[in-house]
Formats: C-alpha cells, structure tokens, sequence
C-alpha cells in the first residue's frame, strides 16, 4: 500500500475536485513530509498516475477561473473503492506512515468500522512486541555487535508504545463525529 495513494485519493474526495496544486498544498499544510515520506515530486506523480489508472478523472480548469489553467481531478468509481480498501487497510498496519495516512481520513468510515479496524491493529502490533520479546534469548552477548539484543528492544519499545497509543485513540473515538453506515467494507 501507499500511503501516498491514500492521501491523494482523500484529499481529492474531501474536496470533491482539485487540482495537483491544491492537492499538494492541503497536503503541506498538514506538514505531511514531517510524518511521512511522502514529499511535493511524489504528490504530483501520485495525481497522475492514478489519472492513468483511472482512479481519477480530468475535469477543466473552470471558465472562470484565473490565474494558470490547470487540470482538475474527481474520483471515479474505481478511485472511490480503492480509498476504501486503502483506508481500511492503513488502520490495520502496524506501519506507522501507512497508519497515519489511515488515521487523516478515519472518520470517513462509521465509528463501529473504525473500532473493528483499531482493534485488530492493536492485536497486531501488541503481537509483534511479545514476538520481539521472545526472540532475545536467541540472540548472543547483547554487548557485541550488531547488538541484535538492543535493537529488539529497541523495536519492541516501539511496538508497545504504537500500542498503548492506539488503545488511547480508541478510548477517544467517541468524541469525535464519524461518517454514518459503512461506505464500503473490503473484508
């Protein structure tokens, strides 16, 4: 997944039409290239390469508009799915860029959706701590290098901390407003 893809497709939704412009700005105002690897080049590549997978449609500038003419760009049925699949998918992922993408645009879905979601990520990434944990005692002198040791420490400190974050973020949901229904369900 990508959560490039997500973000763009979101974006694009939310605002019903955009161009890469204003996709890009939405996206930096969010200071998105500070939680993600995503940056301005892969932005503008990510619009068009979901206009030729047809997950988004060229609309013309508007006849009134000024300034420079660009293209802007709707979903399609198509788009529309795959922002579903990818949004549910990026709140399973233990990932955090691809959860993070998944968490801008949650509220696109019911709250019981989220829940399901959340919870089925917190399992994950509760499972890959104790997995990380349990795999030290196979791993020589923690002093000597490469210091595998460490770095499962390292890497499950991490885990439990996506963990109790996640556990905290589902504490809060109902405070927040959430789409009604399920839009769309991939599992």
């Amino acid at each position: 997944m990508s959560a490039v893809r997500l973000l763009v497709l979101g974006v694009i939704r939310a605002h019903g039409e955009a161009h890469g412009y204003a996709v890009h700005r939405e996206l930096m105002s969010w200071r998105v290239d500070t939680w993600t690897a995503v940056k301005p080049p892969s932005i503008y590549h990510a619009v068009k390469q979901l206009a030729r997978e047809q997950r988004l449609t060229a609309v013309g500038p508007p006849a009134s508009a000024r300034g420079p003419a660009r293209t802007g760009y709707r979903l399609t049925e198509v788009g529309e799915r795959e922002f579903f699949e990818l949004l549910e998918e990026a709140l399973r992922n233990p990932d955090i860029e691809e959860f993070g993408a998944g968490v801008a645009f949650m509220r696109q879905l019911s709250e019981p959706r989220v829940r399901d979601l959340l919870t089925e990520r917190l399992q994950t990434v509760e499972q890959i701590a104790i997995d990380l944990v349990a795999m030290k005692p196979q791993w020589p002198d923690a002093a000597q290098p490469p210091h595998a040791a460490h770095l499962l420490e390292l890497w499950a400190a991490v885990f439990q901390a996506q963990a109790r974050w996640t556990a905290d973020l589902l504490a809060g949901l109902g405070g927040l407003d959430f789409a009604p229904g399920l839009p769309h369900r991939s599992r």
